[in-house]
């Protein structure tokens, strides 16, 4: 053999193409930290609505000059940390592990819940994209999406803080992609097949649903303290009771306060019922008190000689327990009364 020739096929050795390469397209993703509901009530008549953004960024490594990458992306979501179950409601948590409903959606009008499975019962949000891939620097794209979410209404709530997370095998992208040297890629029919390259990401971001259910107490009912009719003195106490019925909301912790009536002296704490006779009053000293044993008197000094209780999304009624002393001598005849303020700090 010739030097020539053997020059010759060299040569042509260095020209002969060479397999193209294939790069994976890597998907990521971010969200909202927080989905925030906000305050909410308990047996709200309208729906309370919010939105979570999505952002997922795909990158391919360099391909050739006029490489395109098609991709399609799944962004799953699960049960999250309130509950078990993602249909028919997601549920959040309080810390006394109560339960509030809400929803995730696909579509802005609620008909399509999110789902954690491309495809599935309820569906993953899909989302589509196609960029160049040059030579030297390799190409990415990006697509934002808006996810829906809603608590219906009438729901009967306890007050407390509610939250679920979202992250781990909650939060799952699942992606496929086309990708040719020349020309424009087509963008896979599905997340998970039929591609030239499929993956998936678990824990691919992560977010707090959250919402307040403040506390509330409602309608309340007091019944009078009718003391009785006394014929002559007052030798020995006379015991009497009335009822305070109020409603809150499961878990609202709640005091209820007794002023000391209209007829008590200046600067002093003391209950008097009153009659009056022409220009002149009369008087009759009572006391209110927490226990049967009227042992506890019941004031209006938050913490100190108030009722304290939690509501339970009930009515509860309250025994007020009054006591009018010994007198000595005959007080003037007549009706006495008084008038005393309720007050209920929640």
């Amino acid at each position: 053999m010739s030097l020539r020739l053997l020059l010759g096929l060299l040569l042509l050795a260095c020209l002969l193409p060479s397999t193209p390469a294939r790069a994976a397209a890597v998907c990521t993703a971010t969200a909202d930290a927080l989905l925030p509901f906000g305050n909410v009530n308990s047996g709200a008549a309208g729906p309370t609505s919010g939105t979570l953004n999505i952002t997922v960024t795909c990158t391919t490594a360099a391909l050739s000059l006029l490489a395109t990458t098609g991709v399609r992306v799944c962004v799953g979501i699960g049960n999250g940390t309130g509950g078990s179950t993602t249909t028919p409601w997601r549920t959040m948590v309080n810390g006394s592990g109560d339960t509030l409903n809400f929803q995730l959606y696909n579509t802005s009008n609620y008909s399509q819940v999110t789902g954690l499975t491309p495809r599935g019962v309820p569906p993953a949000q899909e989302l589509t994209m196609t960029y160049n891939v040059p030579l030297l620097t390799g190409g990415s794209g990006a697509q934002s999406v808006q996810l829906f979410a809603q608590i219906p209404a009438n729901q009967v709530l306890a007050s407390g803080s509610y939250s679920s997370t979202f992250s781990g095998a909650s939060v799952v992208l699942t992606w496929a992609w086309n990708e040719v040297l020349l020309g424009n890629a087509t963008v896979p029919a599905t997340c998970n097949g039929g591609a030239t390259g499929t993956n998936t990401a678990s824990n691919a971001f992560t977010f707090n649903a959250t919402a307040t259910v403040l506390p509330q107490c409602g309608s309340y009912l007091t019944t009078t303290m009718n003391f009785g009719n006394v014929t002559g003195g007052i030798p020995a106490n006379i015991d009497q009771t009335a009822t305070l019925t109020l409603t809150c909301l499961k878990r609202t912790a709640f005091q209820v306060s007794l002023d000391n009536g209209q007829n008590n002296p200046a600067l002093s704490s003391t209950r008097r019922m009153r009659t009056t006779i022409g220009s002149n009053n009369y008087y009759l000293t009572y006391e209110l008190y927490r226990d049967a044993a009227r042992s506890q008197r019941w004031g209006n000094t938050l913490n100190v000689d108030t009722f304290s209780g939690v509501g339970t999304g009930s009515a509860q009624p309250l025994t007020i327990y009054g006591r009018v002393p010994p007198v000595s001598g005959q007080p003037p005849a007549g009706t006495y009364n008084d008038l005393v303020q309720v007050t209920i700090t929640y």
